[in-house]
């Protein structure tokens, strides 16, 4: 199988990791993110879709990404977080994966037409992975 979040979690395939504890999930920035911090969660073993999540994974699943939401109000000052996934349609990738996005108001974000941003740099992007890892402990 090709997928890419798979290779992710393998270590694999380089990305700005957030949290890749014991826990069934890990997470990594977005590479085109909505906001800086834009960050997909993803379970560890490969699951297409929320439905396919078998039931004993659901709550340190979203555990996990309670934690992250939290930690995009404290850690980057964040408003306030949206939290949201997609079951194979607009799914980019098919692996389960939620989207945890820090959000402020008058932040442009509008019903579903979301802009992208770039970090402006590797360093600038290591730097919030950084931030939101070591508030995850």
């Amino acid at each position: 199988m090709d997928c890419a979040f798979c290779e992710i979690v393998a270590g694999r395939r380089p990305a700005h990791v957030v949290l890749d504890d014991d826990g069934p999930a890990v997470a990594f920035l977005d590479t085109r993110p909505l906001f800086k911090g834009h960050t997909l969660l993803v379970p560890r073993e490969h699951y297409e879709t929320l439905p396919d999540l078998p039931p004993e994974l659901l709550a340190p699943y979203f555990g996990a990404a309670q934690r992250l939401a939290e930690a995009m109000e404290t850690v980057l000052g964040a408003a306030g977080s949206f939290v949201a996934m997609n079951n194979r349609i607009s799914q980019s990738v098919p692996h389960l994966h939620t989207h945890v996005v820090p959000r402020n108001r008058k932040d442009g974000l509008r019903g579903f037409f979301w802009p992208r941003t770039r970090y402006d740099s590797d360093d600038e992007a290591r730097e919030y992975a950084k931030r939101l890892r070591e508030a995850l402990g």
